[in-house]
């Protein structure tokens, strides 16, 4: 990819924002498209400070018009449907050989769609899911799985490590959206033992900072104990994956491996514990929050 290329980012939320001025910042000239335009023109607004010089369409027909790769980072499959295949979407627009990253979590039959329908088009595609959040994000840390062909994913890769420190082709299409998924049941599986923990820690009234010290440097760590112990402990929750996206990302995991005919009870139950909290209200909430509905004991 050349160093100025022409590419257009559909979807400026927590994660898509920081990840085109990363691609601004590396020379490429960047057009991007948002749903809420208020959001488009607010990030202008501060990469302009900056220094830098980003276009804003109204339409994303208008951003991925005569783009060499068009990036997208919104909500759900049908977000992705609507912006790609809908009225005025970019796929229509894209110049034959251009190429298509999704960096939004789907479900993988989506993705195997968009290849197939890219494939036919004489258009490249990529689904690229991300992890690392929105600190990832503004680091330029990203982990990126990607699925499609080795020849696309190479043409994607030079623009993706303006803001992935890693990425991993992990198969054909379809199979970066698994690789998310799984990513998502051990977050799930994590985050419930570590709930327990505190927990436990806790009422038995343990120093909590050192016991931390103590288990964090053994076979139990993890990032979200490095990341998330302190905060859990001080029940502070207001940042951070939101709790409605985990259950969309694994309502997705969930629906991959019946059809897989597999069996996910600690993922299935955990996500119920999800939907408690967000019947309570706790939906914006980042993912840690799992640890509020279990009491805290007394000694």
């Amino acid at each position: 990819m050349k160093t100025q290329s022409k590419v257009a980012f559909l979807g400026l939320g927590v994660m898509g924002g920081p990840m085109a001025g990363h691609l601004a910042r590396a020379g490429h000239q960047v057009t991007v498209y948002n749903r809420t335009k208020a959001r488009a023109e607010t990030w202008q607004g501060k990469w302009t400070e900056e220094g830098l010089q980003l276009s804003v369409a109204d339409r994303p027909a208008e951003a991925a018009r005569g783009a060499d790769i068009v990036f997208a980072c919104v909500g759900n499959d049908q977000d992705v449907e609507q912006i790609i295949l809908g009225e005025h979407g970019a796929l229509d627009a894209m110049p034959a050989g251009a190429l298509l990253v999704d960096h939004t979590t789907t479900s993988a039959n989506l993705a195997r769609k968009l290849f197939d329908t890219c494939t036919a088009k004489g258009t490249g595609f990529v689904d690229a899911p991300v992890s690392g959040g929105q600190a990832g994000a503004e680091n330029g840390k990203l982990a990126i799985m990607c699925g499609g062909t080795a020849e696309d994913i190479e043409r994607a890769t030079p623009a993706m490590e303006c803001y992935a420190a890693r990425i991993v082709h992990v198969g054909e299409a379809g199979a970066g959206q698994t690789a998310k998924m799984a990513n998502q049941m051990c977050i799930a599986g994590v985050l419930g033992g570590l709930s327990e923990a505190i927990r436990l820690s806790q009422a038995a009234g343990l120093d909590l900072d050192k016991t931390l010290d103590a288990i964090s440097g053994g076979a139990a760590q993890s990032w979200q104990m490095e990341n998330r112990w302190h905060t859990m402990v001080k029940d502070e929750f207001d940042f951070g994956f939101a709790i409605d996206w985990m259950r969309k990302d694994l309502g997705y995991a969930l629906e991959e491996a019946r059809g897989l005919g597999l069996s996910s009870p600690v993922t299935e139950m955990v996500d119920q514990f999800y939907a408690e909290i967000q019947a309570s209200g706790g939906g914006r909430q980042d993912t840690s929050a799992l640890i509020s509905r279990l009491p805290k004991g007394e000694k």
